[in-house]
Formats: C-alpha cells, sequence, structure tokens
C-alpha cells in the first residue's frame, strides 16, 4: 500500500535526492576508469558463478554507467557449467519484469528505456524464483543490504518473488556501498554487492537464511 504520510513523502524526497547524487557522481567517471572497474567486478563475479555453479541464474546487462561492462553476460553465461542457464530481464509494459534466456550478444532486440532484453519467449515472472543466483543492479547499497534503484519499483517486485535463500548480488563501482540509505517498507535488501577494490562483500545485515 503506498504511503502518503509526511514520513513517506520525506523518504521519497531523500531517495531522490541520493540518485541525483549517485547518479552525477556515476558520469564523472571517466571512460578509463569505467573501464577498469568494468572488469573487475566481471571478475568477482565470474569467480563467485564458477564457485557455486548455479543451475540457472539472473543478470542484466549494463547500459551507460553501470557497472559491470556491456560484455557482463557473455562473460557470466561463458562460467556457469555445461547446460546452465542464464536469464536476462524483460520490462513489461506496467514496469515489471519477466524473464527470458540470454542465447548470446546476437540474439538481443532494443527495448525501452535503453535496454536490450533477448529475443527468445519469456519464461513469465515468476522464473526469477527458481534462480539459483540473482544479479540485479542499483546505484548504491547499503551495510543493512538496502539498495537503491533508479525508482521504477520493477526489482523491488521481482526481489519479493526471490526466495530469502537465494543469493542476490548488486555490482556496484567503488564509494556506492554507503552505511545508510533511505528505505520504504516495499524495499527488499539484497545478500551482497560486488565493487572493483574489494570483491564480493557479504552483508552481515541481509545474509541469506
Amino acid at each position: 500500500m503506498p504511503d502518503f504520510s509526511d514520513r513517506g513523502e520525506v523518504t521519497r524526497n531523500a531517495k531522490f535526492t541520493t540518485r541525483t547524487r549517485l547518479l552525477a557522481h556515476r558520469r564523472r567517471l571517466g571512460d578509463a576508469e569505467r573501464a577498469a572497474a568494468a572488469r573487475q567486478v566481471q571478475a568477482g563475479l565470474v569467480d563467485l558463478v564458477r564457485r557455486l555453479r548455479p543451475r540457472r541464474m539472473t543478470a542484466y546487462l549494463p547500459i551507460g554507467t553501470e557497472p559491470g561492462g556491456a560484455d557482463l553476460p557473455t562473460a557470466l553465461h561463458a562460467a556457469l557449467p555445461e547446460g546452465a542457464e542464464l536469464l536476462l530481464p524483460v520490462l513489461r509494459a506496467d514496469l515489471d519484469l519477466d524473464w527470458a534466456p540470454w542465447t548470446g550478444p546476437g540474439d538481443l532486440a532494443v527495448a525501452g528505456r535503453g535496454m536490450r532484453e533477448p529475443t527468445a519467449p519469456p519464461l513469465g515472472r515468476a522464473a526469477v524464483a527458481t534462480a539459483d543466483l540473482v544479479v540485479l543492479p542499483a546505484l548504491a547499497v547499503d551495510r543493512q543490504g538496502v539498495r537503491l534503484g533508479r525508482g521504477g519499483g520493477s526489482y523491488d517486485r521481482a526481489l519479493a518473488r526471490v526466495p530469502a535463500t537465494t543469493l542476490t548480488v548488486v555490482p556496484l563501482h567503488d564509494g556506492e556501498l554507503v552505511n545508510a540509505l533511505p528505505a520504504e517498507p516495499h524495499d527488499r535488501p539484497v545478500h551482497a554487492v560486488v565493487t572493483p577494490t574489494d570483491g564480493l562483500r557479504t552483508l552481515d545485515g541481509a545474509a541469506p537464511r
């Protein structure tokens, strides 16, 4: 249920201000710094995939200043065990997320909001609940696992379908793991982050049960 209280309005304003600051910081990153960060983040995620050996995982195709690089799905798919499946999000008209198998960089179509999506038939919104590992974007995450997205609520809805025992991981730039973020009741915490300098870091306040 939407929060129409003064407190809810204060939280939403705080989120807007924080998003604006974080996006401005990402835009100031130079091309060389972004490329180096992408390589380091990819290496951390690939190492995680090789250790966990998930049979199905979800990820996304980074766009613009998002960490991980445009070839992140290629790197993750190559690290999966034979026969395992990588799902990427498909944005629905209601801003919820469906999921479709990634079958290669040539099988992507231009979609809304600057995204590119798999051309394979989507498997349904509940497909994310069957993943052994969920990699998802954010602008920042705090040490309790609260993530700050772009405000559409797509991943909050997707995370609500993910079992509490499934590892959820967010790639970040350095400086985007912070002490605290404004949060609302619908915000879903994540379990870990990967940053260029520190690699994989599990968040004590949101460890999977």
